[in-house]
């Protein structure tokens, strides 16, 4: 069986187009399961989930995601070896930010979420915690 010049071209770009196609979707994959170091929420996602569970308004997202960003960057500063004991101090300070910025009803349920939505301990968490102590 002979394979003429154009078959060979078409299979070749075929083969081309597949490879490609499967890096791009393979990069936007990973890009779509978080933007951070070791799948960590950006402060974007964060903003989202914070926007979604207290009800931000246009006034106050530029702010709150200000703080974010600075949280991020406190984090990153700190060397790796520091981060497990700096982590509550930079946190607590990212609450103190943020409770200037909501109102009382939003902080309340800010508080309320889940650890992974705005980086801090659950209350039930926190409350167990502190039974401990």
């Amino acid at each position: 069986m002979r394979i003429n010049k154009a078959s060979l071209v078409a299979v070749l770009v075929l083969g081309g187009l597949l490879v490609g196609s499967t890096c791009a979707l393979a990069q936007a994959d990973g890009e779509k399961k978080g933007g951070g170091k070791r799948n960590m929420p950006t402060a974007e996602e964060r903003l989202a989930r914070i926007d979604e569970a207290v009800k931000l308004t246009d006034e106050q997202k530029p702010k709150v995601k200000a703080v974010l960003e600075d949280t991020a960057k406190a984090i990153r500063d700190v060397p790796q070896d520091q981060r497990r004991e700096k982590m509550g101090e930079i946190m607590a300070e990212q609450d103190k930010k943020l409770k200037d910025i909501l109102t009382p009803e939003q902080y309340e349920k800010y508080k309320a979420m889940p650890r992974g939505g705005r980086g801090g301990k659950k209350e039930a968490d926190k409350k167990e915690g502190d039974k401990k102590e």
